[in-house]
């Protein structure tokens, strides 16, 4: 799998990580031990799991990607990406918890972000749209079909953000020909939610900023959530088909990788 990131408006810094400079933050490929050992510890932090410290064995395989302060090195974001056939979408970390059998209708690379987090209390839009110039560039380097991942609600009440979890069943299903199944032991079906009509606004206050910018790209989400204890969140499935992604939103990401020198 290839770890760098293209050279144009990069510059490289001791450990030989490319880096590239937008505003605020650097993004640039995690390399080192010591660079997955501070994305395992930012992981921790959020999602306040002493799992995370340890990682998993995903870890060893996956691109990673760090996004830090310019001026004083801080680590404010990081995620993973790994590259799987559609035959072997059952090998992900996703397959954990759902049922991804119906991803073989894809074809080609279907490709995982996972353990996308950001440092509390960091809320810069610029961190997101510096995450998405990775994602968007990786996609369109392995010619990725599907992109797909864990989108996690803090905490394990799925009726506290019940007015999000209603517009994604309103709005945002999967098509049956890819809809994962239920594998975890502990979901919340959104038939559970009953007639309850979402308010948007709420909605869309309680949504995570990754899986709101995934919906406007034109994401779509399982029928249930996963609620996981060890992690204290509460998570949908969700996957980006690429080939349905609006021109006007291609654009904005082509106009994200332009800004960002990839």
């Amino acid at each position: 799998m290839r770890k760098d990131l293209p050279r144009s408006g990069t510059s490289a810094d001791k450990t030989g990580a490319q880096k590239t400079d937008v505003r605020k933050f650097v993004l640039r490929t995690g390399r080192t031990d010591g660079d997955i050992h501070a994305a395992r510890a930012l992981r921790a932090a959020t999602f306040a799991s002493g799992k995370e410290l340890s990682g998993d064995r995903w870890d060893a395989t996956a691109s990673h990607f760090l996004i830090e302060d310019s001026h004083d090195g801080t680590l404010v974001c990081c995620f993973r990406m790994q590259d799987f056939r559609a035959c072997d979408a059952e090998e992900s970390y996703s397959a954990g918890f759902y049922d991804l059998a119906r991803l073989q209708t894809f074809g080609g690379t279907l490709t995982e972000v996972g353990r996308f987090c950001v440092a509390p209390g960091r809320r810069d839009p610029d961190i997101l749209r510096l995450a998405w110039s990775a994602i968007a560039a990786h996609a369109g380097r392995q010619g990725t079909r599907l992109l797909f991942g864990c989108s996690s609600f803090r905490g394990t009440d799925p009726m506290v953000f019940g007015d999000a979890l209603a517009l994604l069943r309103e709005r945002h299903i999967a098509p049956g020909s890819w809809l994962p199944g239920v594998r975890a032991p502990d979901v919340f079906r959104f038939s559970g939610l009953g007639d309850h009509a979402p308010d948007p606004v709420q909605a869309l206050r309680s949504m995570p900023p990754l899986l709101r910018s995934y919906l406007r790209l034109g994401a779509r989400v399982s029928d249930h959530a996963v609620i996981d204890p060890q992690m204290n969140t509460t998570h949908v499935f969700t996957g980006l088909d690429i080939s349905v992604v609006p021109a006007s939103r291609r654009r904005l990401l082509e106009t994200s990788i332009s800004a960002s020198g990839h």
